[in-house]
């Protein structure tokens, strides 16, 4: 019957669906088959606009398109989208059926930047947060995972957080805490000062929310994009000065890693600079 219900809601063309899984993969065909194109955190909402054979094509709000199996959403009205809201600022979240880290396993794991609806925060249940799960379930959350209308960051405190993803896998088409590529990853760090740019690396250079930078003015937040051309660009990272950038890279290790720009093989790759607005 769940299921039946889904697919009459869908075909409804209900304006907004939530995501129900930690991370979900967004694919560019209705199959699991098919290349991943991008990620959906816990509890984002996102715009269907078809549906077929148990899939639906959905909108994120970076404008981003994907197929995503209906099981992974919930059709209905927004989450989190008003209210007392807390955003994970933690690399990844604990959720518990209970204030009590020690009786029960987790109910559900969230990375970085997931926003929950927060039901009640009682004073004798002191660093917990009671939340609202996306399935309608309550749970609990250590308030020191989580922030209240976390303030943007600067230049500066970007390229020094930037740090605290070192190590984290590089992942194809991902967008959270358990694996970024290298434009989902420049996204949350610009998205962090507050700065919305396009989800892939060749329309982030493209936009015009940035500006084109000479090598020789090169300064540290500055965005680098790597590739065949300006018109083919296939990487991107921050510069962080002193000839250094952070990126998550598939080169020598799959990870988010520090580089040197004068290594030959970025060097020859270079192609665009930009800098926000």
């Amino acid at each position: 019957m769940p299921g039946i219900m889904a697919l009459a809601f869908f075909a409804a063309a209900l304006p907004n669906a939530v995501v129900l899984e930690p991370v979900a993969n967004m694919y560019s065909k209705p199959s699991l088959d098919a290349d991943v194109v991008s990620q959906a955190i816990y509890g984002a909402n996102v715009a269907p606009i078809e549906q077929e054979r148990g899939w639906a094509h959905v909108r994120t709000g970076d404008d981003c398109t994907g197929w995503m199996p209906l099981a992974s959403l919930r059709p209905g009205p927004g989450y989190a989208a008003g209210g007392r809201v807390a955003e994970v600022r933690s690399m990844f979240a604990h959720i518990y059926r209970e204030p009590n880290v020690t009786a029960h396993a987790p109910l559900l794991t969230v990375p970085f930047e997931t926003r929950l609806e927060v039901v009640s925060e009682p004073k004798e249940r002191a660093g917990w947060a009671s939340v609202r799960l996306t399935d309608g379930r309550t749970g609990w959350l250590q308030l020191g995972d989580a922030a209240f209308d976390p303030p943007p960051l600067t230049a500066a405190e970007t390229m020094e957080f930037s740090k605290r993803f070192l190590g984290l896998p590089y992942t194809w088409g991902g967008t959270s805490a358990f694996g970024y590529d290298c434009s989902g990853f420049m996204q949350m760090l610009e998205r962090r000062r507050g700065v919305h740019m396009p989800r892939d690396a060749q329309p982030q250079a493209d936009w015009d929310g940035l500006k084109a930078v000479e090598r020789k003015g090169l300064a540290p937040g500055d965005l680098l994009y790597f590739g065949a051309s300006p018109k083919r660009i296939t990487h991107t990272g921050m510069y962080l000065g002193g000839g250094k950038f952070i990126s998550s890279t598939t080169y020598q290790t799959p990870m988010i890693r520090i580089d040197d720009l004068d290594d030959p093989h970025w060097a020859r790759l270079l192609v665009a600079i930009r800098r926000v607005k």
